[in-house]
């Protein structure tokens, strides 16, 4: 039996924040961090109350909490144990229960991956090549090179109706796009050159993690905003709000698009209320059957900030990404960077101007849609075929079937794992208290006929785990 480890915790009792939602904080950093580890055994509530000399009602709130995250897990007669692992040395993984067998060679299909095996090898060396041509800088381009942004504002034309201006030349003044290093990075970027620690920001709840953690990281205060079938509540939150994070195109991780008329209700609210609006459009190429929404950058340019990558499109390896914004944010990251010695990588930049330039990057685009195209009605064919409701299928690479609890949640990824299939539940995408459960199925990185495989069995855990929940017995 592992023993219990020293928990590494720390409760501010001058804080407005309750003592419940600070011990699960912390506790949930140490696991994600790697300072708990899968398998190491928990305090009883009971014995972490005198230990931290808060109530018994402090801690049971706060296991609840993360039992329904799916951080801890309680096996009967020995106690409650973490259930998750650190981020692993080589890709990072989700982090997800663990099970007494996981397969070798489990089919991945959590969401969040791209179709890296459907890039053309030649292309790809082409563009590699193509790049190490170019003579090496002799200063870091600040705002990014000039020919990216170029590329970057034609794509968004192309693929997202977006019009965006700009001579593009080294300095960035005066325009509205700029490079990046990835969408986290943007944040990152946006809440030191933007707003001021203790500031209040707003993400969707359930929403993006690594977004909550960075602007966390950053000393803001990150308060949740709900979503409903239309998008963002706005209704609920804090008058002190400074800044709102959302997915409109293709929510994470729910995967409904925000209506037409939020959206709208959105940007006027945002300008009356002094918001500033980070859209982030992860996958916003990905549409299927549905005609495009249009971007909240389109409909607000004044109070919204654009941000786009290629991890979904291409490859996250590559680092690279793109910021379109208001002059006097584009002026406040300009300074952030100078002040801070910092520009975006140019070695992946370089390589998506050879893409386009080669044509490689409309050709990729087309080959991915189709193919996800492919895959999706695959999916949603043999899950529609067995009554299993899904939610969030019309964009993106991703899809969510619903579930009802925590616990039919965290059985169906267990059970997933010792079928050889590796799961995502929607659980952990919240930052506090789960209200949603599901699954969310990923199917851009697996091959096609892993897909295949997968499903025949994925229909029967859904079938049994909808078929309990219902159940006069259940």
């Amino acid at each position: 039996m592992a023993e219990s480890p020293a928990l590494p915790v720390t409760l501010d009792r001058e804080s407005t924040t309750p003592l419940a939602v600070q011990l699960a904080e912390e506790l949930r950093a140490a696991a994600g961090d790697g300072r708990l580890r899968s398998g190491d055994r928990l305090p009883s509530t009971r014995a972490l109350a005198a230990q931290l000399d808060v109530s018994r009602t402090v801690t049971a709130a706060a296991y609840e909490q993360l039992h329904a995250e799916g951080w801890i897990a309680g096996r009967h007669g020995s106690g409650t144990y973490i259930t998750t692992e650190p981020p692993g040395s080589l890709r990072a993984k989700p982090r997800r229960p663990r099970s007494d067998f996981i397969a070798a060679d489990a089919v991945d299909l959590t969401p969040g991956s791209p179709w890296a095996g459907g890039i053309d090898r030649s292309a790809w060396r082409r563009a590699w090549r193509g790049a190490a041509d170019i003579a090496p800088l002799s200063r870091p381009q600040r705002a990014g090179l000039p020919a990216y942004r170029a590329v970057v504002a034609e794509h968004l034309l192309r693929h997202r109706g977006l019009r965006v201006s700009g001579e593009f030349d080294d300095g960035g003044e005066g325009e509205s796009v700029l490079a990046t290093g990835g969408t986290t990075a943007a944040v990152g970027e946006l809440a030191a050159a933007v707003l001021r620690r203790g500031d209040t920001v707003a993400v969707e709840e359930p929403g993006y993690q690594r977004a909550v953690h960075t602007l966390r990281t950053a000393g803001l205060r990150v308060v949740p905003a709900y979503v409903d079938a239309d998008g963002l509540l706005l209704d609920a939150l804090p008058a002190a709000t400074k800044m709102i994070y959302c997915s409109p195109a293709h929510q994470y991780p729910l995967g409904r698009r925000m209506s037409a008329g939020r959206r709208v209700e959105l940007v006027e609210r945002a300008r009356r209320e002094g918001w500033l609006v980070i859209e982030d459009d992860y996958d916003g190429e990905l549409r299927y059957d549905v005609a495009p929404l249009p971007l909240l950058a389109a409909l607000a340019p004044d109070v919204v900030v654009h941000l786009g990558t290629t991890s979904k499109i291409l490859t996250p390896t590559l680092g690279t990404g793109w910021m379109v914004a208001p002059p006097s944010v584009v002026t406040a990251v300009l300074e952030h960077r100078d002040q801070c010695g910092t520009s975006p990588a140019a070695a992946g930049q370089l390589v998506l101007v050879e893409l386009a330039r080669n044509g490689d990057l409309g050709r990729h685009l087309r080959k991915l849609r189709r193919e996800l195209s492919e895959r999706r009605a695959l999916l949603v064919d043999a899950l529609a075929a067995a009554d299993i409701p899904m939610i969030g299928d019309d964009a993106g690479a991703h899809l969510v079937v619903p579930l009802d609890s925590a616990e039919a949640e965290h059985a169906l990824i267990e059970e997933g794992l010792r079928r050889g299939l590796l799961l995502d539940g929607l659980a952990r995408h919240h930052s506090g208290r789960a209200s949603w459960f599901g699954i969310a199925l990923g199917y851009a990185a697996c091959s096609r006929d892993q897909l295949q495989d997968a499903i025949p069995v994925l229909v029967e855990l859904f079938t049994r785990s909808i078929g309990s929940a219902v159940s006069p017995s259940g």
